[in-house]
């Protein structure tokens, strides 16, 4: 397991990094058997009264990310790690239904590229990922899982690009590209 911190505002003692190492650790260790390829992107950071980590975990087929803010930079911690079990318990419980029936199909892990600080009005950071056919329900899974609004993803049926975003009611949306003004991305 390859795992990465980085603090902001906040001294990484020794005490802070064993304690991360071992409640992420004893997660990935609890559900996954081969942890050794799996890379993990921890930001601790403090700001004013809150103590925020964001834990972003490279699965090769799927990314999962989970953030907490507290004003105990431990408690966050113990927030993280709970809701990251609920997050890989729920993508276990989803492909293992999905392996049963047969229906996989893989998606390409998705990448960050931070840019230089920047003027507010500019782009302060850009993603790049590789469009892998996927299922509605499944481009729902991923968004859920990296806790984002919506998603871009590759229709594994019709092959066009579609975006999935969760409604202010909690419910979902879709959004599909019409084929007659189709772009090729």
């Amino acid at each position: 397991m390859n795992l990465i911190i980085h603090s902001k505002n906040l001294e990484l003692t020794e005490a802070l990094k064993t304690y991360v190492d071992q409640k992420i650790g004893l997660v990935m260790e609890h559900y996954f058997e081969d942890t050794t390829t799996f890379q993990i992107h921890i930001n601790l950071s403090t700001f004013k009264n809150n103590h925020c980590i964001e834990v972003t975990i490279h699965l090769g087929d799927i990314t999962i990310r989970a953030e907490e803010k507290t004003n105990d930079m431990y408690q966050s911690i113990d927030l993280v790690e709970e809701k990251l079990k609920r997050q890989i318990r729920k993508y276990k419980t989803r492909r293992n239904r999905k392996l049963r029936k047969g229906k996989i199909i893989e998606q390409a892990p998705v990448f960050e590229i931070p840019t230089a600080e920047q003027e507010e009005e500019e782009i302060v950071r850009i993603k790049q990922f590789q469009f892998k056919p996927m299922s509605t329900e499944e481009a729902i899974l991923q968004m859920n899982l990296l806790d984002h609004q919506f998603f871009v993803y590759q229709d594994a049926e019709t092959d066009q690009y579609s975006i999935v975003y969760k409604r202010k009611n909690g419910q979902y949306g879709l959004i599909m590209s019409d084929e007659r003004n189709a772009v090729n991305v």
